[in-house]
């Protein structure tokens, strides 16, 4: 790794230790930021017994803390999904969306709601990775094993599945009674707002054991990026391996909106963005991005925390926005570099 790599590595490391704990001062409460140093490092002014001290210690440890580490894996889980789906199929508009997993996760959370009347709990987050993994099935029986056109046709598929459900998801919540389609639209949109420690886990091992996957393999997805006669020159099964990081990246998505919802553009963008400083295809670059997108998602869930007073703002909104001026910008940025 290079020196101005790892200067990057180091600074990203630095900003999202920083992002962590400065996100946890942002809220309706008041809370400084030496106040939340010394909450999470008791050990530096020794144990408080003030009312005021335990109310600190609840609405970090028990809201904002599980909330804020929940924003940052939903960052790195999506960043690193779109790397692996921009890699494995070289399609530089490729996202963790485009597979149809997330409106398969959407379809399943409002069967739930409007059938059981299930708003919140485990339940929920069980209804969209149920989902999810329906999605992913359909995909594989899709393109199967087939050695010619595999990509196009689970590309095709999932554009297709993608349609299907949210079809099907209009539908049912046409069907539902009103007061179920609020909670329902909001879920849709993305939230951390019922985050808690024990929805955190499934999410949290996807994203360490997709990380630690793509560093170990990124020798072959360096060989993706060369085209498949080239991979399969190096030794490399290109359909078996490309199919593996699909279904890691379908499973890491899953896991994700499971928790927070429809959120996009973040796998789409991130990537690129770390492109403009580093390399494709080193660990600086797969180190970054997952970095990169947990910084940004920490400071989105920040936004809709605060842009308006005593309501939040959906966190698929403010992405989306974002990621459309992001693309407007690029492009018109393109086209006076082709001039």
């Amino acid at each position: 790794m290079k020196l101005n790599q790892q200067l990057y590595v180091f600074f990203c490391l630095f900003l999202s230790l920083f992002s962590l704990v400065a996100a946890l001062t942002f809220g309706a409460a008041d809370i400084s930021f030496v106040d939340v140093i010394e909450h999470l490092y008791p050990h530096i002014t020794g144990e408080s017994q003030l009312a005021s001290s335990v109310f600190i210690d609840k609405i970090l440890w028990e809201l904002r803390l599980p909330r804020t580490l929940m924003a940052f894996i939903t960052g790195v889980g999506l960043a690193m999904s779109g790397l692996i789906l921009q890699t494995v199929t070289r399609n530089p508009l490729a996202d963790p969306y485009l597979f149809g997993v997330s409106s398969g996760a959407s379809l399943g959370v409002v069967i739930l709601i409007a059938i059981l009347g299930i708003t919140r709990g485990v339940f929920i987050s069980l209804a969209a990775f149920i989902g999810s993994l329906v999605s992913i099935l359909c995909l594989l029986l899709v393109a199967g094993t087939k050695r010619v056109g595999q990509v196009e046709s689970m590309l095709l598929a999932g554009v297709a599945l993608t349609f299907l459900f949210s079809s099907f998801t209009s539908l049912t919540l046409y069907l539902t009674d009103p007061q179920a389609v609020t909670a329902i639209l909001f879920w849709m949109l993305g939230s951390f707002s019922n985050t808690n420690w024990s929805n955190i886990l499934l999410p949290a091992i996807s994203t360490i054991v997709s990380v630690a996957v793509m560093l170990v393999y990124r020798r072959q997805l360096n060989a993706m990026l060369l085209g498949d006669e080239s991979a399969t020159t190096l030794g490399i099964d290109v359909n078996r391996f490309r199919l593996i990081m699909l279904i890691l990246s379908s499973l890491l998505t899953a896991s994700i909106v499971a928790v927070g919802g429809g959120i996009s553009f973040v796998g789409l963008m991130v990537p690129h963005i770390v492109r403009f400083f580093v390399q494709q295809g080193t660990s600086a670059h797969l180190l970054l991005t997952a970095l990169v997108g947990g910084i940004f998602m920490i400071w989105v869930d920040v936004l809709s925390r605060t842009l308006l007073t005593n309501q939040e703002l959906p966190i698929g909104v403010i992405t989306a926005a974002i990621g459309s001026v992001f693309f407007l910008s690029l492009l018109h940025f393109r086209k006076h570099l082709s001039n």
